[in-house]
């Protein structure tokens, strides 16, 4: 099978990982790819959100497969181009993909097929959000509806924390994202992830994660786009997952068939867990980053065989083999992350790094000068370890980080804290 994955970034690094690891998988193909994905799959230059441009690459290149990394070309209807040129491709349609490319639309869905979620209005005016603040008071969500690169959710435990990401998004912080915001009841508890495969019709749970959102230990500081991850999350228990999938997952994807735009691909339910009880936080519609890479570690070469099954609306006859095992994932980032970063900075300790099924270092914003492995993003590896139990999984995972020689770069030393 000749497969192309669109995306650069460690998610896209761990998909090609696994599956190469699958007899079936003849030819790989990673556009843009990075450092790291150049080592085992070809690396192409392609416009990802460019339709057009993916169709005529995959015609010249006999591609069996497509399967598409990040949100953006998702958004903009790739899987839409691919699917009326009659290439399988894993991906939600761009309408479908509205799940994660709008917060207010995600609500909608809740409200009419009655999924648990936070209270929320939408606001397309400063004062008028402003207003609902003072109203309601602190602690509250802001978010900006569209997409921001997982940087555009305030937290707010202060009033005027929320009214500073109100003009921040209004003033243009995360463009067109922010010209509308979503303003959110705050919910506490323990955040989840949970990832389900749907074909449009038949949906498969394939694992939950826990993911660290904040960019300091002890989970202070920023939000950023995921400072580590492991899996399976303890808090997310079988007779939970069971009700998810029946209150919350199950019903989306009624409504969504209903509205005559199936969902295919995987969906990514972030959910906040309390008293036994989930609600909604948000949907993604594509495999998280760093979650994917904790799942991928997991599942092996099976990955292949379900997101093609998943492709071809062939679900129904597939079952998840789990092992009994935990993998965790510590993100190296560049320094001054999630704000301004440079890039260009060697990284260096790399060779004879093990690349086995127990440590991975998957990359993420690297690239190739003249020989030399480069710094190119915010976050930049993923020192990956599985094992037997979550200490010893995450044992292996700081060891590989511990290893690499980049003086520009952190990362946390607490990633698993909270099943620990």
């Amino acid at each position: 099978m000749n497969i192309l994955i669109l995306g650069g970034g460690g998610r896209e690094h761990a998909l090609a990982w696994a599956f190469r690891q699958n007899p079936k998988c003849d030819r790989l193909i990673v556009a843009p790819g990075n450092a790291g994905i150049a080592a085992i799959a070809r690396c192409a230059a392609l416009e990802i959100t460019d339709g057009a441009a993916v169709v005529g690459f995959c015609e010249e290149q006999a591609i069996d497969l497509v399967v598409i990394g990040p949100e953006a070309p998702l958004a903009s209807g790739v899987a839409d181009s691919l699917r009326a040129a009659g290439i399988a491709v894993f991906g939600p349609s761009r309408e479908a993909a509205r799940l994660e490319a709008s917060k207010a639309f995600t609500k909608e869905i809740c409200d009419a097929c009655g999924a648990p979620t936070a209270g929320w209005a939408r606001f397309t005016d400063a004062a008028a959000a402003r207003a609902h603040v003072a109203a309601r008071g602190a602690p509250i969500v802001v978010k900006a509806d569209g997409l921001a690169g997982g940087k555009g959710v305030t937290v707010a435990m202060t009033e005027a924390e929320a009214l500073t990401a109100i003009d921040a998004a209004f003033g243009g912080a995360f463009g067109d994202a922010g010209t509308e915001l979503v303003i959110e009841e705050f919910m506490a508890g323990e955040e989840a992830s949970f990832f389900v495969l749907c074909d449009g019709a038949t949906c498969l749970p394939i694992g939950s994660a826990q993911d660290h959102k904040r960019v300091g230990e002890g989970d202070t500081g920023p939000n950023t786009g995921g400072m580590g991850a492991y899996s399976p999350a303890p808090v997310l228990t079988e007779a939970l997952q069971a009700r998810v999938m029946a209150e919350i997952v199950k019903p989306t994807i009624a409504e969504m068939a209903r509205r005559g735009t199936p969902f295919q691909g995987v969906l990514y339910a972030g959910l906040m867990i309390e008293d036994g009880r989930a609600r909604l936080v948000e949907y993604n519609v594509r495999f998280g980053d760093p979650e994917c890479q904790v799942l991928m570690m997991r599942l092996g070469a099976q990955a292949l065989d379900l997101v093609h099954a998943c492709a071809e609306g062939r679900l129904a006859e597939m079952t998840v083999n789990w092992a009994d095992d935990h993998a965790l994932t510590v993100v190296l980032a560049a320094e001054g992350y999630p704000g301004d970063t440079r890039k260009g900075g060697v990284i260096g300790g790399l060779d004879g790094l093990p690349e086995t099924a127990t440590q991975m270092l998957f990359h993420a914003g690297t690239a190739t000068q003249e020989g030399r492995v480069v710094a190119n993003g915010g976050r930049v590896l993923n020192a990956t370890g599985r094992g037997a139990t979550l200490a010893e999984a995450q044992a292996r995972a700081y060891a590989l980080a511990d290893a690499v020689d980049w003086p520009e770069g952190f990362y946390r030393r607490d990633i698993g804290w909270r099943a620990l």
